[in-house]
């Protein structure tokens, strides 16, 4: 009895010392913010889908199951996202002032505390003295989560995208860690995205969708051909898919669509698909960035979008919401009068 008694109150002590070991939890409070609720949301696949954290008076705490590292974005009222690296068994705490959230601490694990250190570094830097500080970090920290964050956010996923140099430092990170997969992936991945450039065809590839049936790159015969990259937790992605939506109502079979959902699992995705009306093969194989066909056709951020014309040449990559718009259009417009010219 005394046995039992000393182990719960061994177990207790445990517990109430830190988050259990499969688990991670966030906490933390924000001057300037007493109500509301934050969402959430995981790149690497840390969580499947959206998550909503309340706040009230100021505080706030969110738990959920997690084994090993994971990265996990949280989205404030005003768009702004706030990073946190999650680690088995670990709390991250977060703790400032709302009306400064460049300004916000994040402590609990070493992840986080670099990050918190690197962002109040380079809050006076200008963006080319930020990209050199990502850079430094990335070589002095090859192996560190965060580098992997900042890699993308950095070199891979702005408007204009460094591929040489996020291939380079990707290479760096996969020889100083043979076992980081990402890694070692998206280092293929910035490799192969030589071959993925305008006036390149699209590279041939063949799948499954979510529903089982074969897709390939002979469902890309429109006048006009995207190949869409989405998730259900970012909404740019999902606002681009309604666009995508509203024109293919338009146009019809002159333009053809194939999505590529990077979601962890398929409920959400079949979801998203019903609610928003999509009527062109999903691929959801759920293996987030080692999916085979992420690979082949060098897929590397979310949003992402691939368009071709109807001989198969690709004359725009990663297009926004307006600018893709403005192609299909521009497009199909400008084939439709010239075959009724020849009519």
């Amino acid at each position: 009895m005394k046995k039992f008694i000393s182990y719960i109150l061994l177990t207790l002590v445990v517990v109430s010392c830190g988050t259990e070991s499969g688990q991670f939890r966030i906490k933390g409070r924000l001057r300037s913010f007493n109500q509301g609720e934050f969402y959430v949301y995981s790149p690497d696949g840390g969580i499947t889908d959206i998550d909503t954290i309340k706040v009230a008076d100021g505080r706030f705490s969110y738990q959920t199951a997690l084994d090993g590292e994971a990265t996990f974005n949280i989205i404030f009222p005003n768009y702004t996202e706030l990073v946190v690296f999650g680690k088995s068994g670990s709390t991250a705490e977060i703790s400032g002032d709302a009306s400064h959230l460049k300004e916000v601490e994040v402590k609990g694990n070493k992840a986080n505390e670099d990050m918190t250190k690197f962002r109040l570094s380079i809050s006076e830097k200008n963006p080319s003295e930020t990209k050199k500080a990502a850079e430094e970090f990335i070589r002095n920290n090859p192996k560190s989560i965060v580098s992997y964050h900042l890699l993308r956010k950095y070199f891979i996923t702005p408007r204009e995208p460094d591929y040489s140099k996020a291939y380079e430092l990707a290479k760096a990170m996969a020889e100083a860690d043979k076992n980081n997969a990402q890694a070692v992936l998206l280092s293929k991945q910035l490799k192969n995205l030589t071959n993925i450039k305008l006036g390149n065809p699209l590279p041939s590839f063949k799948t499954k969708d979510i529903n089982g049936k074969t897709v390939s790159l002979s469902n890309l015969n429109g006048k006009v051909n995207v190949i869409n990259v989405w998730a259900g937790w970012s909404y740019e992605s999902t606002s681009i898919q309604r666009e995508l939506r509203k024109k293919k109502k338009e146009y019809g079979d002159k333009l053809q669509v194939v999505g590529i959902c990077i979601d962890a699992d398929t409920t959400s995705c079949k979801r998203t698909i019903r609610i928003d009306s999509l009527q062109w093969p999903t691929i959801c194989d759920r293996l987030l960035w080692d999916s085979p066909t992420v690979t082949q056709l060098s897929i590397n951020t979310v949003p992402g979008n691939i368009v071709a014309d109807e001989k198969g040449k690709i004359i725009a990559i990663n297009a926004t919401k307006d600018k893709l718009k403005e192609i299909i259009d521009k497009q199909l417009k400008q084939k439709s009068k010239q075959d009724k010219k020849l009519k």
